[in-house]
């Protein structure tokens, strides 16, 4: 039989890590919004006159939100049986960071303004409001980029050596004159040149420069499309076997389970 304490801790993993319920829906909405008005209050504080006018109000509002994501924080820990392992996971860092500048700012001159950092906790925006698809989405996006990982390396290498080559090319053909100084600058060249992003800052004068610079243009185009394709054809595999479920852990707080998952995938314990 569960104690009163366990009933407790039950009940609060449920609001505060579920959205199955009206008082979680209701205390993730609210977080939500709480974190976008924390946001924006940094953001106004950055200009210069609210500042000179209002800094004393920004100050007090700063403190306040802190001490509201502090609360949220410990009771986080609290529902967690092993908080620990929510301690340590992504939204668990991103949690502490939420609140850290503020106290770090005691100590040291403008680490407060960090608490711009907060803006990531919006990525609970997808469990908070139960938007299954999207959840599964993100998560068969991942999926795919994992297994593309190997595919994406290659291609990574061959343009690494791409680059390398051609920009020494470009540094033998148009030399220190046409301000191809060095490799490393003429590989930086290459780099924008075969991207097709080309600030202009460096462009080829001799014949043969405008000849590689404009094959390199056209090798870009192609090259973009390569792994679109990589990772399109894994998502389209991926999104006929991978489902994810929205439950959260108990132990850990840790999500992505399968739908028939009775077992969460990182620490064992029961769903």
């Amino acid at each position: 039989m569960e104690s009163g304490w366990q009933r407790f801790r039950h009940r609060l993993h449920e609001i505060i890590f579920e959205a199955d319920t009206w008082a979680g829906r209701a205390f993730d909405i609210t977080l939500l919004f709480l974190i976008m008005l924390s946001v924006l209050a940094v953001i106004l504080e950055s200009i210069p006159s609210l500042t000179h006018s209002y800094g004393p109000v920004f100050d007090n509002i700063e403190w306040l939100f802190t001490g509201l994501f502090t609360i949220e924080y410990l009771l986080r820990i609290i529902s967690i049986r092993q908080p620990l392992r929510y301690m340590t996971s992504f939204f668990g860092l991103v949690d502490l960071l939420a609140i850290l500048p503020s106290y770090l700012g005691l100590f040291l001159f403008g680490a407060h303004e960090l608490a711009a950092v907060r803006i990531l906790r919006l990525l609970r925006i997808f469990r908070i409001l139960k938007l299954g698809e999207y959840t599964s989405a993100a998560s068969i996006l991942a999926y795919s980029l994992r297994e593309s990982r190997a595919k994406i390396t290659v291609f990574f290498v061959a343009i690494f050596t791409l680059v390398i080559t051609l920009g020494s090319m470009m540094y033998v053909v148009e030399g220190h004159a046409n301000g191809f100084e060095s490799i490393p600058l003429s590989i930086y060249w290459a780099v924008i040149t075969i991207t097709t992003v080309g600030y202009g800052d460096i462009v080829p004068s001799t014949a043969m420069g405008k000849f590689i610079a404009t094959l390199i243009m056209l090798l870009g185009y192609v090259i973009i499309a390569v792994p679109t394709g990589i990772v399109a054809v894994s998502l389209t595999a991926a999104s006929k076997k991978h489902e994810i479920s929205t439950q959260a852990c108990p132990n850990c707080g840790r999500q992505g389970h399968d739908p028939d998952a009775v077992h969460c995938k990182y620490c064992g314990a029961a769903l």
